[in-house]
């Protein structure tokens, strides 16, 4: 992991929030605590420190959860320690830290259904079977790499990235295990077509689903990112494809099928889908009750599967074991980072980050900003860090930073969980270096998707304030209290 864009990271921080607290210091404050208080600087000093650990974490080989998990115990336990001195009782910091649950668990029962379905369809054999289909096809270099990255653009929204870019990257490294260059380019381009696949769907990313369940963009609205999205993986696609010869690879054969039950797992898991955003639509319900329905769903079909079976290894399948194998690391990195965030947001810092960013710069930069960020920070606590603040944007401002921290993860390997996964997979062909000396293209990429959302969508960009007739200025109980639960 290059060092440089982490120290700067970390200078922006430790200059930055001290600066705006002491800014803030002698100003009037709707936050009792002032953001000048020696325990509130200390919060922010914990969250800067487990933030590093986290960046570290391909070099200390520490998960990711460990250290956010410690930080926001200990930013809660200061909370508390430091509350009685200013009036505020058990009962707000129990409703506080409540309603950081409510977030939580929300997120947690969502992404744990549709992991499990991942993980039914990984145990069914439907993505090795897949991979197989595309090696058996024939298809030259050049055809392989457009296949596996527009097979990568349109299987993220549906499933994770993580899980696409592992599928597609097992296909380059069997076909081109022995052309470093293909190798290369190939990885390159699928984390970048993951990543932009999963920017216009809530099932795509973590960052798509909170702003959806958060209510901030309707689940069919997502869909006018689709043509910045494309734009941002066809721009450094074309480029790359034009250094890939037209070779043909060694033929392969692997005798892969679908496991009984497998078909029904994908029906099942469309259906699911479209129960959550049913419940969502239709019933004002909130969108993890459809997934959580279909997950028994899923736990039916394999009883059903093992009591019908013959006795053969592939009929023990066996749902609740599949539950075990989620990303728990994942899960519980989101507990530090919204328990976290959510303290902070307590003292009053998520406030004083939305004046000094959207306030000075306005939306648009800012936005564009926040997702170069996201190269280097993971896009997560970037976009929950936007949501607690709770800026006064425009529809068209939410769908733009939707896009950037979506997609912004593309320009470096480390930005995003595909490209981290892909680098472990393609040691030594597939690096830091080789995905950082074609970032110029995905810079470019990376405007030209901003320039189509801001020309196809640009007729959104109408202030907030000016829709629902009120004044811009926040609400303390809205950035006090960040809604993400719909």
């Amino acid at each position: 992991m290059n060092i440089l864009p982490l120290l700067f990271f970390i200078g922006a921080l430790l200059y930055g929030f001290p600066a705006a607290a002491m800014e803030a210091g002698t100003a009037e404050t709707a936050y009792p605590i002032p953001a000048t208080h020696v325990g509130a600087l200390f919060c922010v000093a914990v969250f800067i420190v487990s933030y590093i650990f986290v960046l570290l974490e391909e070099r200390i080989h520490m998960p990711k959860s460990k250290p956010v998990m410690l930080g926001a115990a200990i930013i809660w336990i200061t909370i508390a320690l430091i509350a009685p001195g200013y009036d505020i009782g058990h009962e707000e910091l129990h409703n506080a830290a409540i309603h950081g649950l409510e977030e939580y668990s929300s997120l947690l029962l969502f992404l744990l259904a549709a992991m499990t379905y991942i993980n039914a369809m990984e145990d069914r054999k439907v993505f090795a079977t897949l991979r197989v289909k595309l090696i058996e096809a024939g298809l030259n270099m050049r055809q392989l790499f457009w296949a596996t990255g527009s097979i990568a653009f349109f299987l993220s929204p549906v499933a994770d990235n993580l899980t696409t870019a592992l599928i597609l990257g097992a296909v380059i490294l069997a076909l081109g295990k022995d052309d470093r260059k293909f190798v290369a380019l190939s990885c390159i381009n699928v984390v970048s077509a993951a990543n932009a696949g999963g920017a216009f769907s809530p099932f795509g990313d973590i960052t798509t689903l909170m702003v959806w369940q958060a209510g901030k963009v309707d689940f069919f609205e997502f869909v006018d990112l689709f043509i910045p999205s494309a734009v941002n993986f066809l721009v450094p696609a074309v480029a790359m494809s034009l250094f890939i010869p037209k070779d043909l690879p060694a033929p392969l054969h692997d005798d892969v099928h679908i496991l009984r039950g497998g078909r029904r797992v994908i029906l099942l898991g469309l259906c699911t889908i479209a129960t959550a955003v049913s419940f969502e639509q239709a019933l004002g319900l909130p969108p993890f009750l459809g997934m959580m329905a279909g997950l028994s769903f899923l736990l039916i079909l394999s009883y059903h599967v093992r009591i019908t079976g013959r006795g053969r290894p592939e009929d023990n399948f066996d749902v609740l074991h599949l539950v075990k194998r989620a990303e728990w690391d994942t899960l519980l990195f989101f507990y530090g980072i919204i328990f976290s965030v959510s303290g902070l947001s307590f003292l009053g810092y998520m406030e004083l980050a939305s004046s000094s960013m959207f306030g000075a710069l306005g939306a648009s930069y800012t936005n564009v900003l926040l997702g170069v960020s996201s190269a280097v920070i993971d896009n997560i606590p970037v976009m929950f860090a936007v949501l607690s603040m709770n800026p006064d944007m425009s529809h068209f401002q939410w769908l733009l930073i939707t896009l950037t921290t979506g997609v912004g993860g593309s320009m470096l390997s480390i930005g995003s969980a595909a490209g981290v996964a892909l680098m472990g997979a393609a040691k030594g062909q597939y690096t830091f270096m080789s995905h950082l000396k074609w970032t110029p293209v995905l810079i470019l990429g990376y405007a030209a998707a901003i320039g189509a959302h801001f020309l196809i969508n640009g007729h959104m960009n109408v202030p907030h304030n000016a829709l629902e007739g009120t004044s811009a200025q926040h609400s303390v109980e809205a950035v006090h209290k960040p809604e993400i639960s719909h």
